[in-house]
């Protein structure tokens, strides 16, 4: 069936040029976007339009199509806007009225006429002329029931911003929180810059890098999983108020709250630490909700966020234990190597993430706790040992924290380590627990350590997934409906 519906479009195609001498015009020039014209004349009356017989020239793509005898009408969407044509036969002439049997609901239309305001109240454009830009040759998805099928969704994202206007708005929420959080760093005196995605050394974070091989150089280089430690050489080197928005890239899995490739915005300020991070993360995101939607009061799923400062902060240490004791598990439990190798079994956490007693309570924070934290909240007293990067607030903990919204940690900041020999140290560690078959563990960047013996000021840094802000604000529960083109297996045809 549908194969003769493209049929016929395409034989409608066909006579265009002949018909109205182009089959695909160069260009057409608009005075007014559809959105511009109803926000400027929406609200005018009926009598006032017909006085000022305001001009119009505008295009988009036909949504509906109906004839009344000698009058056609019909609505054109530019996708933030949509406004009602009347074709009259009287007008726009008998042969070009007739003309219009070669159009489909999906064409694109360039339209010349003026404004008025039908009977019901609704504004159009009375068309004298119009001008076909270019042929829908496949049928649109049914009007009534849209595009709801979801792997069609994601495969073909250009069909689904034709046909939900809910996507739409989830993509503009998305460009106006980039939007809003640029504004707010730049307004502070931060500076944007640029840092290789291509690097000799996956480090920065903790996670499995994308390899790939340069042929000139003849060398395997990684797509970065972080921007940080190029980042912080920037403070090295005097720029002391520094950010990024840009892509991340990690070889990992893939769920409603991961996808290999996300972005994230990093920053950094010298003679800063920790605290005064976590005010401005409050300060910057409530300000955000404000400037995307009006609101720090957040609708998401059954439930309102408040994005409004300050948020409380729990310890993870703490919290952790709480929870194992709720579950009758006493300390002693994890705290010894073959009872806690027993323990991680009966939990079902992961043996690798859960191999020492402090990497066993973020596991088990993360797994107990951390679903459990719907409002913004900060989490601190993080374990040096999971923690790289990181100032040492003492033997065992270090000053960082995580923010968690929704059960989803949001964003990532502390007071860098800047101690050249530390970290060394740990970048040695890290290099012992990847010989030992951590996939995830940082690569020995030596000439880092180089930069910080140059002198890096006291500092503090964060990074933000900018994605998973924007599931908020869109109120979704899957990054996938906040990516245009989320990666996909490839259908078994392809």
């Amino acid at each position: 069936m549908e194969d003769e519906l493209i049929q016929q479009r395409r034989s409608k195609w066909d006579k265009w040029e002949e018909a109205f001498g182009e089959r695909l015009p160069e260009r057409f020039p608009v005075d007014k976007e559809i959105s511009g014209l109803v926000g400027l004349y929406g609200n005018s009356s009926k009598e006032e339009l017909e006085a000022k017989k305001i001009p119009a020239r505008s295009a988009g793509r036909m949504i509906s199509f109906r004839r009344m005898g000698k009058l056609c009408f019909a609505h054109i969407s530019e996708g933030k806007g949509k406004i009602q044509l009347l074709f009259e036969k009287g007008v726009v002439g008998e042969e070009w009225f007739e003309k219009l049997s070669l159009l489909d609901i999906g064409d694109i239309i360039g339209v010349e006429g003026y404004l008025l305001k039908t009977r019901t109240g609704e504004l159009s454009i009375a068309v004298e002329k119009y001008t076909p830009l270019s042929k829908c040759l496949r049928p649109l998805p049914e009007k009534w029931h849209g595009l709801q099928d979801i792997e069609q969704i994601y495969r073909q994202r250009y069909l689904d911003l034709i046909i939900n206007g809910e996507s739409r708005e989830r993509f503009i929420r998305r460009v106006k929180l980039i939007e809003a959080i640029r504004g707010f760093m730049t307004a502070r005196g931060f500076m944007e810059v640029e840092t290789p995605m291509l690097q000799p050394i996956a480090g920065g974070a903790a996670a499995k890098p994308f390899v790939t091989h340069h042929n000139a150089l003849n060398m395997e280089l990684f797509l970065r999983i972080a921007p940080e430690l190029y980042l912080k050489r920037l403070v090295v080197g005097g720029f002391h108020k520094v950010f990024e928005i840009n892509r991340n890239f990690r070889n990992e899995g893939i769920d409603t709250r991961h996808n290999p490739e996300f972005t994230m915005m990093e920053f950094y300020e010298a003679f800063s630490s920790m605290e005064d991070f976590v005010r401005l993360t409050e300060e910057m995101l409530s300000e955000a909700a404000v400037r995307v939607l009006g609101t720090t009061d957040v609708k998401h799923g059954e439930k309102t966020i408040s994005f409004a400062a300050p948020y409380p902060r729990i310890s993870l240490r703490d919290e952790a234990k709480k929870a194992l004791f709720s579950k009758g598990i006493p300390e002693e439990e994890w705290k010894d190597p073959e009872r806690r190798s027993r323990l991680i079994q009966s939990l079902d956490l992961s043996r690798e993430k859960a191999r020492s007693e402090e990497r066993f309570l973020v596991e088990a924070f993360d797994e107990f706790v951390s679903p459990s934290l719907i409002q913004p909240t900060f989490v601190t007293d993080f374990p040096l040992e999971v923690s790289p990067l990181s100032r040492k607030k003492d033997e065992k903990t270090v000053s960082r924290f995580e923010l968690y919204i929704a059960g989803m940690e949001i964003a990532n900041g502390f007071s860098e380590l800047n101690d050249p020999d530390d970290q060394r140290k740990r970048f040695e560690d890290q290099a012992r627990e990847k010989a030992g078959g951590d996939q995830e563990a940082m690569g020995y960047d030596e000439d880092y350590c180089g930069a910080l013996e140059y002198g890096l000021p006291p500092t503090a840094g964060e990074g933000i997934g900018i994605d998973r802000v924007a599931m908020l604000l869109a109120d979704t529960e899957s990054i996938r409906d906040v990516l245009l083109f989320p990666l996909l297996k490839p259908r078994q045809a392809e």
